[in-house]
């Protein structure tokens, strides 16, 4: 569901409807395109050398996947995003995990600035498939009031009847 500023009270909690299991290609990927070159995202043999024993993920791919996965319940209707703070990895990812994302709502204000847009600050936590915590973090963002113009209807009108 869509929400706007409006439709969110401190203590709201959200889970994710859907999980996400992580792929080698996500993390080989992710990898390349932030230039990390640290060969525990991507050489097995050094991997297995580590106390991790195999690859890890990359911890901004878990970050990216986590923020993504609060997205549908909390920050569709969202203009920007102003922070991500007090970010914690306590257990590593690997490829192959699934993650699921809870979030809480902490903080609601109107912004000082824009009548259009309130500012809202959660906490979100990403959970594996076995029930471990491996990442929480702090966000707010500024999201569109049902008021604002940007929250108009988005469905184009069709120009012609149904056929069918």
């Amino acid at each position: 569901m869509s929400r706007y500023f409006e439709d969110f009270a401190v203590g709201d909690v959200f889970r994710s409807r859907f999980g996400r299991t992580v792929t080698e290609y996500d993390n080989v990927l992710v990898t390349c395109l932030t230039m990390n070159t640290n060969p525990v995202h991507f050489d097995a043999p050094f991997a297995e050398s580590t106390r991790f024993e195999r690859i890890l993920v990359n911890s901004t791919l878990t970050l990216a996947l986590v923020t993504g996965l609060t997205v549908a319940d909390t920050s569709e209707n969202a203009t920007a995003n102003l922070e991500w703070t007090d970010i914690k990895l306590p257990a590593p990812v690997y490829v192959g995990d699934t993650l699921y994302a809870e979030s809480e709502i902490l903080e609601l204000r109107e912004s000082r600035s824009n009548p259009d847009v309130g500012i809202v600050r959660m906490r979100s936590r990403g959970v594996n498939q076995h029930g471990e915590v491996v990442i929480e973090f702090r966000r707010a963002f500024m999201v569109y009031r049902r008021s604002a113009p940007q929250a108009a209807l988005r469905f184009p009108e069709p120009t012609a009847e149904w056929s069918v």
